[in-house]
Parts: structure tokens; C-alpha cells; sequence
């Protein structure tokens, strides 16, 4: 059974984890949120910053908290890409540094295949190959998994990210950040059905639009719209029925996506990852999809849907038994498809 400890610091939240085998011994994160909520967003600076003021604690704090001395590790991880360039290089310095110093292999982890590792920290396991929504604040992507390292993408957002435009129309509705937890909480006591907002659809060029892919830029600015025009009305903002609204249009096109992509592919098991996987609604109107179509489905457990260590190290050590590590000199990627991952191993590294 391989021991890691996996640092993760690709953008704001700084994280450190042991993990043996499928056990997560310990596992810690220093948040940024109520710093960066000033900004509405993620500066980019400060991340870098917090991480390096983070980081020395949360892994003296998981060392202790796992009995497990550096001796006993048999690598040390970090997330390299993709990411906040200054905010990977943190974590990439810090964890290829212990690895010299110990004498411990070095691997560097591609932030999606962590996500895609997280279901497994979870029971029961989906078995491959099956469909991955990756949906998160960067990231919303149709990933088919054929086993480790086997990643197929078979949709993806031509523009916004579901997260991201949650973050948008949480500021939008004079929200709190980030936007996706701020979104639900406002949309607990709303109509979803009072507002019917558009489900975004990617033309081709041949004609026709992509079955798969998603767009979301257009319903960001559908809410624009409609807020404009109630603020034009003078009647107070029905921020809950916005909110609500917003959320299930959300939902809906990605489950219906989502479930279109695992039928047309002949794939049994649907599984949900990603900080947006927290979302109750989205869980929901897919459980019930999926009954509805025979599939089975499967999500990420609740604490390791956002961005965290564990999952880092699961993927590393999924790598490691493969009989991957990555050079000393590897950098950090802001942009890497997932699909070249497997370079991040290669002899020669890529960057």
C-alpha cells in the first residue's frame, strides 16, 4: 500500500493530505473565501501569498495527525497544472523541495485528474468505463474514463464554466462569493419554474449544434436581462425566484447532457465531480434522470467535491502503482488538457 502526501494550491484554497492506498489518513484546508469575497473573485496575488504563509502548517498538521513520518512516505505530490500560475508554483516548490530533501519520489498531478480520482474516495466504486461530469468554478467537461489515464473528453463548455457564472450571477443578485453556496442558499425559498431562462447550445459549422457541449454566457446574460428589466419596473428584485430559476436552468442542461452523452456512448454509470457536485438540486434532477433512463450514477463524497489534497493524492498514487513519477524539474502549467497528462511522467518533462 503506497503512502503520499499531495499538496494542492491551484488557486485559493490551500490543502495537504496523507493518503494510503483508498485511506485518506489526514487531510486539511486553509480557505481563502472571506478574503477573496472583498474582491467578488480570486486575486490572483493574495492566493499565491496565502499559500505560502499556509502551507508549512497544514503539512506539519497532517504528518501529525496521520502518525506518519516523512520516512514512511513513499512520494510526495502536487498539483502542477492547471491552474494560477504563482498559486501551482507554491505547492509544485514546496512538494518537489521535501521530495530532494527526503529522498522521495516526486509527482507532479493534473488538477482534473484528481477530480476524476475523487469518486473513489467514496462507496461504492464506479466500475469503467463510465461518464464524468467535471463540473466546477474552471471546469465543466464530458470526460469518458476507460480505467487510469484513460480519459476520452466528449463534451465541454465552449465559454463560462458553470461555476464561474454561478460566481457571476451571485454578484449579479447582490450575493455573497462564491457564488455557487450563495446561489442555493438564496434559492431555497424561490420558484425555479417563475422564470425560464435559455439552455445554451454550441452551433457547428456544418449545420446542427454539438450534443455535448455547453455554453453559458448566454443565460448570464438572459439574467442581465431580466433583472433589468424588473429594475425598469420598480417593483423590489424576487431575488429568491431569480436565484432558483437560475440554478435549475443550470441543472436541467447538464443533466440533460449529461444522460444524452452516456446513452448515445453506450455508458452505464454517470459520476458527478466538482465543486458544483455539492449542489443539492443538481444531485437531485440527477438522481431522478438517471432512474428514469436505467443508468446508474455515482458522486463524489460531499467534503472532497471542492478543491482539496486527497483526491491529489489518490490520483498520484494511481500513477505511482503504475510506475509513474515526474522529473525534479517539472514546472507548472496554467492550461494543460487533460488528455496530455500522462506527459507530466514522461521522462523528458513537458514544461
Amino acid at each position: 500500500m503506497r503512502t503520499v502526501l499531495a499538496l494542492e494550491t491551484s488557486c485559493d484554497e490551500s490543502a495537504a493530505a496523507i493518503v494510503a492506498g483508498r485511506r485518506v489518513l489526514a487531510g486539511a484546508v486553509a480557505s481563502q473565501m472571506e478574503e477573496h469575497a472583498r474582491w467578488g473573485g480570486v486575486v490572483p496575488e493574495i492566493a499565491s501569498r496565502r499559500h505560502v504563509e499556509a502551507l508549512p502548517a497544514l503539512i506539519a498538521r497532517v504528518l501529525e495527525e496521520s502518525g506518519v513520518a516523512m520516512a514512511d512516505l513513499d512520494a510526495v505530490a502536487a498539483t502542477v497544472a492547471p491552474g494560477l500560475a504563482g498559486a501551482l508554483l507554491v505547492g509544485s516548490v514546496t512538494a518537489r523541495t521535501l521530495a530532494r530533501l527526503h529522498g522521495k519520489p516526486f509527482l507532479g498531478v493534473h488538477h482534473l485528474e484528481g477530480h476524476l480520482c475523487s469518486v473513489h474516495l467514496g462507496d461504492p466504486l464506479p466500475e469503467g468505463p463510465y461518464l464524468v461530469l467535471l463540473v466546477s468554478g474552471g471546469h465543466t467537461e464530458l470526460i469518458r474514463v476507460d480505467g487510469p489515464g484513460a480519459y476520452t473528453r466528449l463534451g465541454r463548455s465552449r465559454d463560462d464554466a458553470a461555476g464561474e457564472c454561478f460566481d457571476k450571477v451571485a454578484r449579479l443578485l447582490g450575493l455573497g462569493y462564491p457564488g455557487g453556496p450563495a446561489i442555493e442558499a438564496a434559492a431555497a425559498g424561490g420558484d425555479p419554474g417563475r422564470f425560464r431562462f435559455p439552455k445554451g447550445r454550441v452551433s457547428r459549422p456544418e449545420g446542427g449544434f454539438h450534443p455535448y457541449d455547453f455554453s453559458f454566457s448566454g443565460l448570464k446574460t438572459a439574467v442581465l436581462r431580466q433583472v433589468q428589466r424588473l429594475a425598469a419596473e420598480g417593483a423590489p428584485l424576487p431575488v429568491a425566484d431569480l436565484a432558483a430559476s437560475f440554478e435549475q436552468g443550470v441543472a436541467e442542461v447538464l443533466v440533460e447532457r449529461s444522460c444524452r452523452c452516456a446513452v448515445d456512448a453506450g455508458l452505464e454509470t454517470v459520476v458527478l465531480v466538482g465543486g458544483v457536485a455539492a449542489n443539492r438540486r443538481l444531485r437531485r434532477l440527477m438522481a431522478e434522470a438517471t432512474a428514469a433512463r436505467g443508468l446508474c450514477w455515482r458522486v463524489a463524497p460531499l467534503a472532497y467535491c471542492t478543491d482539496n489534497a486527497a483526491m491529489v493524492g489518490l490520483a498520484a498514487i494511481e500513477r505511482l502503482e503504475a510506475g509513474g513519477h515526474s522529473g525534479i524539474s517539472l514546472g507548472v502549467a496554467p492550461r494543460l488538457p487533460l488528455e496530455l497528462a500522462g506527459g507530466l511522467y514522461a521522462p523528458q518533462p513537458p514544461f
